[in-house]
């Protein structure tokens, strides 16, 4: 193909192939001559290359001689970082323990600034405590040393040994002479008590390195201050006691006891005190937040004023002393012994315990002859209010003595009514003497009696008291009951029981809650007696009224209002009758009224509710006579009209 093709071109293979041969010839015959002219420099470059490989092989050798060299460096750089990390290691070391080291010399070297301040300074200088607080530090840090066996402790322990006897010695010293300060006759106690706790910090000292002689100055402090209480409040009491009332409640002094069995406690009071046993008067201001915390009662000014009090007037004055100054001391025994919790109960009870137990005797022989059931029950307010003022200062310790109190006070109140509702029951009406309509004074008694109680208990209810009034109340009750029974008349009865509870309704509810038993007991009472007594009023002028309207509506009920054709006689009778005496009827009733009851709007009320009542019977009247078998009665023209009846009634409203 190749030859066809060259065919094809015009072009002899054979000859080119010669050709071609040729100059492959020529070109090698020029490389050869070429070849040999350069033989010297080709010559001169292999002596070159020779030289090279000589130079490149001293350089490998070197290279060589580098690397291993390097391998030798980097092992020693490698060991010198160990070397470097061990020693950093030992100087971190060396350093924690020279701070260690440090912190103990300087816990052990003792200052030539303390050993000053401890030997020469005044204990009430502020370097003292300051030093003081040093010197306890660095004792707590020798025996913490101590502890761990350092040896070096036992070159300070002497040092420090002599100065903590120095300061205990100075210490002990000045609080008791504070202590003994509180003996000197006239001195106000709290001042250097108060003075005390800026040094609280000494106890602290000598309770943790001279326990003896802490122990030492709290046995000193409770047997000086546990002296002073009891004397103090020993002497106030008694001083206290003689500004009391002279006319005091008696075992006679009782509700249902006759006004003439004594020669007066209750027909000619103290006009000094104005007080009876039954009446609260002001007394209850004694429980009032302004007077409960108001300054206590001082005894020489009371007399040089010949001012006189009632018991819970003193009772109160006592115990507020007693609970201002035993708050007092307990916060300052926990602050300056460092006590808390039954430790500082106990310890309060060490300073108080005498004064306290002294105080319950006293109240507990004082009750044995007590008989005023109102300035018991004011007693028992005044502790549990006490007690509330305690609990907010956080001071528990007067709990089991506010308990203690109360055991004594609850019981004997609780006797007191007993013996006040046994002698309503067993008192005899007939032993009363000569009997009125109006108030009896027992009931008089009752009402100023349990309104005191109520208006006492509503501030903190108590259930018990509830039940001892209300047993109160049903001998009261049966008691007016048996006196009404000694009148002859139902309606002197009525007026004597609407005169009663009329009068117990007032006097409660000024005092207790409209919604309290007692007040709804007696309105009910009162009610049903006043709508008979309103009955039984309209019964003389207007009875044959009464009961043609009853008769002629049980008539008309039943059908047989033709029954009413033979009864025209009657109701002409009851027409006429009627029309010419019911103003006077009304003037007399009103006038009956009148003189029947003390009490002017009960008075009022019975007489509106009388004519309110005729007003209603006399319309009903008219009602039966609109019948048919009446209708043509002659005498119906003889009516009164019911709105002239009304306008006319209205004139006669009671004026007393």
């Amino acid at each position: 193909m190749n030859s066809s093709w060259m065919k094809w071109m015009g072009v002899d293979l054979r000859h080119y192939s010669k050709q071609v041969e040729l100059e492959l010839q020529q070109i090698e015959q020029k490389s050869i001559r070429d070849y040999i002219q350069e033989s010297e420099n080709i010559a001169s470059l292999h002596n070159q290359i020779t030289a090279c490989d000589a130079v490149l092989e001293r350089m490998e050798q070197m290279l060589g001689a580098f690397q291993s060299d390097l391998s030798s460096i980097s092992s020693e750089i490698r060991t010198l970082q160990e070397q470097s990390g061990a020693m950093n290691i030992r100087l971190r070391n060396r350093q924690a323990v020279r701070g260690k080291l440090g912190e103990l010399v300087d816990g052990l070297i003792v200052p030539s600034a303390l050993i000053t301040a401890i030997l020469e300074a005044p204990v009430t200088e502020p370097r003292f405590l300051e030093q003081l607080q040093e010197l306890d530090a660095k004792a707590a840090a020798v025996r913490e040393q101590e502890g761990r066996g350092t040896a070096a402790c036992a070159d300070v322990r002497g040092i420090l040994d002599r100065l903590r006897v120095k300061a205990v010695t100075k210490i002990r010293e000045f609080i008791l002479q504070k202590i003994y300060s509180f003996r000197k006759p006239m001195t106000n106690y709290q001042i250097p008590q108060t003075a005390l706790l800026k040094y609280r910090f000494f106890y602290q000292f000598l309770l943790g390195n001279e326990r003896a002689t802490a122990k030492e100055v709290r046995d000193e402090y409770v047997e000086t201050l546990s002296k002073i209480y009891l004397s103090y409040y020993r002497s106030y009491l008694g001083r206290l006691m003689k500004v009391q009332y002279e006319e005091v409640a008696e075992k006679d002094d009782l509700m249902g006891v006759e006004d003439t069995a004594k020669k007066g406690f209750f027909s000619k009071p103290s006009l000094r005190s104005r007080n009876t046993i039954f009446t609260l008067g002001t007394r209850g201001s004694v429980i009032s937040p302004t007077e409960l915390e108001a300054p206590i009662l001082v005894p020489h000014t009371a007399q040089r004023g010949e001012q006189r009090y009632p018991f819970e007037a003193l009772f109160r004055s006592q115990h507020y002393a007693l609970l201002d100054n035993s708050c007092r001391e307990y916060l300052f025994i926990c602050d300056f012994f460092v006590v808390s919790g039954s430790a500082a109960h106990d310890l309060f009870h060490a300073v108080m315990g005498r004064t306290l137990g002294m105080t319950l005797k006293h109240l507990e022989s004082y009750l044995t002859d007590c008989y005023d059931a109102i300035a018991v029950f004011l007693c028992i307010h005044i502790v549990l209010r006490f007690r509330n003022i305690a609990a907010k200062r956080d001071v528990p310790a007067l709990d089991r003595y506010w308990e203690q109190v109360l055991a004594l006070l609850w019981p004997r109140f609780e006797l007191i009514l007993e013996m006040n509702v046994q002698s309503v029951r067993s008192t005899d009406p007939q032993r009363l003497g000569g009997l009125d309509t109006r108030p009896h004074y027992i009931t008089r008694r009752y009402a100023e009696f349990s309104s005191a109680l109520v208006s006492i208990n509503q501030t903190i209810p108590n259930e018990r008291t509830m039940q001892l009034l209300g047993q109160l109340q049903v001998e009261v009750e049966n008691f007016v009951l048996r006196v009404a029974a000694e009148f002859s008349s139902r309606k002197e009865q009525l007026v004597f029981l609407i005169n009663n509870y009329d009068m117990m309704l007032g006097v409660l509810m000024e005092r207790a809650a409209d919604d309290s038993k007692e007040v709804e007991s007696f309105q009910q009472l009162l009610n049903a007696r006043t709508q008979e007594f309103i009955e039984e009023l309209l019964s003389p002028p207007f009875g044959g009224l009464v009961a043609f309207v009853k008769e002629a509506e049980a008539l008309i009920e039943r059908g047989q209002a033709e029954r009413l054709r033979g009864e025209e006689a009657r109701v002409t009778q009851l027409i006429r009758g009627f029309g010419s005496s019911w103003k006077s009827s009304v003037e007399s009733l009103s006038q009956d009224v009148m003189r029947s009851f003390t009490n002017f709007r009960n008075g009022t009320s019975i007489i509106q509710g009388a004519l309110t009542q005729l007003i209603q019977l006399y319309h009903r009247f008219h009602r039966v006579l609109s019948q048919p078998q009446l209708r043509a009665l002659p005498a119906r023209a003889e009516l009164i009209n019911i709105h002239h009846l009304m306008v006319e009634l209205k004139k006669h409203k009671p004026n007393f």
